[in-house]
């Protein structure tokens, strides 16, 4: 990257003056303006308290020994910035190194990463995923990539939790839609599930089973418990696939209770001094640990508080050998996860190991109304039906699109639209105009698939094509704090920009000359384009077509 070199240009030039800087830590930016160069540092002014005179000064002295031919120009600006502008010789380098490789992310990868675990979703069984599931499910599924692509080895995970209340809610629902199917008339209790897709099931097992199941007793409830359970967890891995979601791996809470494991956190953290009783409940210790307040783990009925068993499933995903455990979890889990925080802590696990992306609900709008959504009630839109509608590809897009911790307004109307005010078709049509005009190539003399080591790339001097150069040269520095900070939508907003450049490149100036070098250098920058589009789509789950 054209600012890693900037940067360890200036840490050996620091280590010259005294300074013992690493090259990552020291600031190189693109600044707001091109009035003030290609990229700024500001680190003059970092390192003023350090150095015998003023901030300037010590700029001064920074750029009298850099290297000049890499620079048209460097100067100082105000109290200190350094700012730089860059020889065409310099940038095209950057492309240079783009187009002989076959990988975009090749400087962004090491293997050595370690090993990660991204649990997302963990919707209990007990209905059809919706959009608010949609836009987990998305995210999870593209940090994974993320993750992936720059060299960590990383799993997958859904949990759920198939004991408790809800089962119970489910079971007795499925039995009543179950008697409905056999002609009987039951009343349905105002605090199941209504949904209709209950009634499918119902029919299935009427169908199936006769009457075996008409009394209401320990083996109907175990029957329907588990029936109704791998019924949904079926369906909901249908509707995952739809939108491109595969799980490596599928986690039942029951297992933590069969194997022990809860009451293993319980001995340990009584071990550790974690714990009391009061009221005739068993308190966590959390305050201790940074939380607000202390907080239930076994309730005065001995029944554990959703918090027990999470703690325990994460002590095994430690177990497990994995160096960070990253969770998506909905906007409500705020409290839970300072608890969480605390009893792993308490437990003695590393700080960074328990990392959680808290995301916004979505609300979905149409002609200006947005639609009130309840899975109690039965009256939300599915995760199925808006893919069958929109499409994997718009789907995705739309809910990487904006920042995780913002609520998502998903604009329906706008997502059903195939034109260019739509911007996944923005997007996907910068690669189908590069690949179009790859097929042109032929008949102005140019094989399609030429190769670029000898292409004269500096014929590239227009500034829409520097500009390009550059930000494909960001490509890798954004896939890392895409990944580093949880934010798909940082690569949504490059992929944006970057085929906003390439659409206004394209607008102004033809790629297929009478000027062959001029042609094979546009057709270089066009490749590197295609590369990093394709790259890109591929981290979204979004389709990259040749044709539209």
């Amino acid at each position: 990257m054209i600012k890693r070199e900037i940067q360890i240009l200036l840490r050996e030039r620091l280590r010259e003056l005294g300074f013992d800087r690493k090259p990552e830590a020291l600031p190189v930016e693109e600044p707001s303006s091109d009035d003030y160069g290609d990229f700024a540092s500001s680190i003059a002014l970092e390192l003023a308290s350090e150095f015998e005179g003023s901030s300037r000064d010590l700029a001064e002295r920074i750029t009298e020994g850099l290297e000049e031919e890499l620079f048209k120009k460097v100067t100082v600006a105000g109290p200190g910035f350094i700012n730089f502008d860059l020889t065409l010789e310099f940038l095209v380098k950057s492309l240079a190194r783009l187009l002989s490789s076959s990988d975009p992310l090749k400087e962004a990868r090491d293997s050595n990463r370690g090993r990660v675990q991204i649990e997302f979703v963990s919707s209990n069984p007990t209905g059809p995923l919706t959009v608010g599931h949609c836009r987990q499910a998305v995210l999870g599924d593209i940090l994974a990539s993320l993750y992936r692509k720059i060299g960590y080895n990383v799993d997958t995970e859904y949990y759920f939790n198939d004991e408790g209340r809800q089962m119970d809610i489910l079971a007795r629902t499925l039995w009543a839609r179950y008697k409905q199917a056999l002609g009987e008339a039951v009343d349905i209790p105002e605090d199941v599930y209504k949904g209709e897709y209950l009634k499918d099931i119902g029919k299935d097992i009427a169908s199936e089973y006769g009457e075996r199941y008409t009394e209401w007793n320990d083996a109907a409830a175990s029957f329907f418990k588990e029936k109704g359970m791998n019924q949904m967890i079926e369906r909901i891995k249908d509707d995952l696939s739809l939108l491109g979601v595969e799980f490596d791996g599928w986690f039942r809470e029951s297992k933590l209770h069969r194997e022990g494991e809860v009451e293993e956190v319980l001995t340990n953290l009584e071990e550790k001094d974690g714990t009391y009783e009061k009221d005739g409940a068993l308190w966590l210790k959390a305050e201790e640990e940074g939380a607000p307040r202390d907080v239930v783990l076994l309730k005065s009925n001995g029944d554990p508080t959703y918090l027990l068993p999470d703690v325990a499933y994460h002590l095994d995903k430690y177990d497990r050998g994995y160096d960070r455990a990253i969770v998506l979890l909905g906007a409500d889990h705020q409290r839970h996860v300072e608890n969480m925080k605390a009893a792993l802590s308490k437990l003695g696990l590393p700080d960074d190991f328990y990392q959680v992306l808290i995301n916004q609900f979505v609300s979905l709008s149409s002609e200006g109304e947005v639609k009130r959504m309840s899975t109690r009630e039965g009256e939300f839109v599915t995760l199925k039906s808006l893919v069958e509608d929109l499409g994997k590809d718009v789907v995705r897009y739309f809910m990487a699109a904006r920042k995780p911790e913002s609520h998502l307004e998903f604009d329906y109307d706008l997502a059903k639209e195939e034109s260019m005010d739509n911007p996944v078709y923005y997007l996907q049509y910068a690669h189908t105009r590069i690949a179009s005009i790859f097929r042109k190539t032929e008949g102005v003399g140019i094989e399609e698939d030429f190769q670029f080591e000898d292409v004269d790339l500096t014929k590239l001097d227009k500034y829409e094509e520097v500009e390009l150069i550059k930000k494909l040269d960001k490509f890798s520095e954004i896939v890392e704090i895409s990944a580093s900070n949880y934010g798909p939508h940082h690569l949504v907003s490059y992929g944006e920009n970057l085929a906003s450049l390439f659409h206004g490149f394209y607008n102004k100036y033809k790629v297929l000359t009478d000027d062959e070098e001029l042609s094979r250098a546009r057709l270089g920058l066009c490749k590197g384009v295609q590369m990093v589009l394709r790259e890109l789509l591929n981290i979204l789950g979004v389709s990259a077509p040749v044709s539209m």
